[in-house]
């Protein structure tokens, strides 16, 4: 294990020099991986970790879009494809990642099968850290480990396929058999990890609740809408408002980032850009950072989480999702944005 330090805060990581894929596959040579679900993170972690040379197999609900899914990605019934019980029953590592509301339904079935030995695996905080809330409670002769990707599974595995790795966070609740470090830590090498760095199921959930609901999805979507509509009040055209809003950002600035940093990016703009960012730049903060300061807050007491719960556990949840959804892709911006996209050269190309 490795230490980075920022600043005078020591983390705990651990790069694939350290730990090589072939330490990983010996660490789980005589382990079933059993992936249960196979929606967000299942099909990265699950084809990854095959091709790496992993025993996995997968549990799913019989006769559903994801059931075909899986077949279609090439996990064979019977063989290495099962009802999510026979895969629990089977796998010596239960790789837990259904959606946190489907994770309580079935919790009953997946905890009967939790032998004495075997390890449950999350790629998320939720479950455990409010088991109040849940029901989620391990029995204490089982490792209880977590590896959370900071991407989606499609980037994940996008990644992957491109000799990259994915940044993800590793964490043990519960160290029942003396092997947890090794198991999680192979197992994050294994589903294709750029390097780990060391978090709590607490602290993993609190963040990644903040992320998603900040900056990484709920923060920008509202800042794009609202800087969408103050174009188009002041006369601009639904093309120039997208693409000064979006296109720019994901296109051509936040590339610029990811390679070298906001300084960086700020260095290789125009005078004008960078005076204009740094001018607002705090005008920005003071006005978000009271909305950051209540999110967190929500999210620590857990009544983010039982939103959650009470919302995604509905029975029409995916009915009214898909009108929510349907609000955004139909609004005039999102709508500017498909055809922006269909624009752009490499799209052309490929259509060719």
């Amino acid at each position: 294990m490795a230490k980075l330090n920022f600043g005078g805060t020591e983390e705990n990581v651990v790069t694939r020099d350290e730990f090589p894929l072939n330490k990983a596959r010996t660490t789980l040579q005589d382990e079933t991986i059993a992936v249960i679900g196979y929606g967000v993170q299942g099909p990265g972690q699950a084809l990854n970790l095959k091709d790496n040379g992993f025993n996995v197999i997968v549990g799913q609900r019989q006769n559903s879009p994801t059931w075909n899914k899986a077949v279609n990605d090439g996990w064979v019934p019977g063989e290495t494809l099962f009802p999510i019980e026979e895969a629990c029953k089977q796998g010596t590592i239960i790789q837990y990642l259904l959606s946190d509301a489907a994770q309580i339904a079935v919790w009953p079935t997946v905890k009967k099968h939790l032998t004495s030995g075997k390890a449950l695996y999350f790629s998320h905080g939720f479950g455990i850290t409010y088991k109040e809330r849940t029901g989620i409670v391990p029995p204490t002769d089982v490792d209880v480990i977590l590896v959370a990707p900071k991407g989606s599974g499609t980037s994940l595995r996008r990644m992957f396929l491109e000799d990259r790795g994915l940044n993800s966070s590793y964490a043990i609740f519960q160290d029942a058999t003396g092997n947890a470090f090794d198991r999680v830590v192979a197992l994050g090498i294994g589903v294709g990890s750029g390097y780990l760095f060391e978090t709590t199921f607490k602290k993993e959930v609190y963040s990644d609740l903040t992320g998603e609901r900040g900056t990484l999805m709920g923060a920008i979507a509202g800042i794009f809408e609202a800087q969408y509509e103050v174009l188009r009040a002041n006369g601009h055209s639904p093309s120039e408002a997208f693409n000064e809003t979006v296109e720019e950002l994901t296109q051509s600035l936040m590339p610029l980032v990811a390679e070298n940093g906001m300084d960086w990016m700020y260095a290789n703009c125009s005078t004008t850009a960078q005076r204009g960012a740094l001018d607002w730049k705090g005008k920005f903060k003071a006005a978000t950072l009271p909305v950051f300061s209540e999110l967190y807050k929500e999210v620590a007491c857990g009544n983010e989480a039982q939103r959650s719960i009470d919302t995604n556990s509905q029975t029409d949840y995916r009915e009214g999702l898909e009108k929510e959804l349907k609000e955004l892709r139909e609004s005039e911006m999102w709508q500017a944005g498909q055809t922006v996209r269909g624009l752009r050269p490499e799209r052309q190309a490929v259509e060719k």
